[in-house]
């Protein structure tokens, strides 16, 4: 038996939003995508990330999720935004709802390995990643991942 605090977390058809994690991980002028193993966007290729654990940061979660799904250690930087995620089934009935947190994090490693929920996890460089059909949330978080880059960049 476990206790209230270990009950599995229901992620289809939820009473409330589930607090999610994502970043936009570059390696120079590359960015690392994975492909989802798992409902929402089964398939999709996607930005790294998951569910964030009770007692755990929103830093702590996205690079425990990095590292579960490509293998990969990340820096955070900064925060890009806060997206919702809704989606209903054909009835309307709520299918999913996340409350995203996305970051911006930087890696050294350039020899991702798809883990946990992704079944292909690599780095495109950043105008063939903007290319692939992305969720639009994904390629606006791109896009602000590299406006922020190119401002780093300007500043040293």
């Amino acid at each position: 038996m476990t206790e209230a605090s270990e009950k599995p977390e229901v992620r289809e058809n939820p009473t409330r939003p589930i607090v999610g994690v994502g970043a936009v991980v570059m390696n120079g002028d590359n960015v690392l995508l994975i492909k989802r193993g798992k409902p929402p966007k089964k398939n999709e290729w996607s930005l790294p990330g998951g569910a964030q654990m009770l007692g755990e940061t929103t830093y702590d979660a996205v690079a425990r999720e990095v590292l579960e799904e490509t293998g990969l250690v990340i820096q955070p930087t900064c925060l890009l935004d806060v997206v919702d995620y809704i989606d209903r089934a054909p009835d309307g009935s709520l299918e999913f709802h996340y409350t995203l947190i996305d970051y911006l994090a930087l890696t050294t490693d350039s020899h991702p390995v798809a883990g946990t929920d992704a079944v292909d996890a690599r780095f495109f460089p950043l105008d063939e990643a903007l290319a692939l059909p992305l969720w639009t949330e994904t390629r606006r978080l791109i896009e602000l991942a590299a406006d922020k880059m190119r401002q780093l960049s300007e500043r040293h």
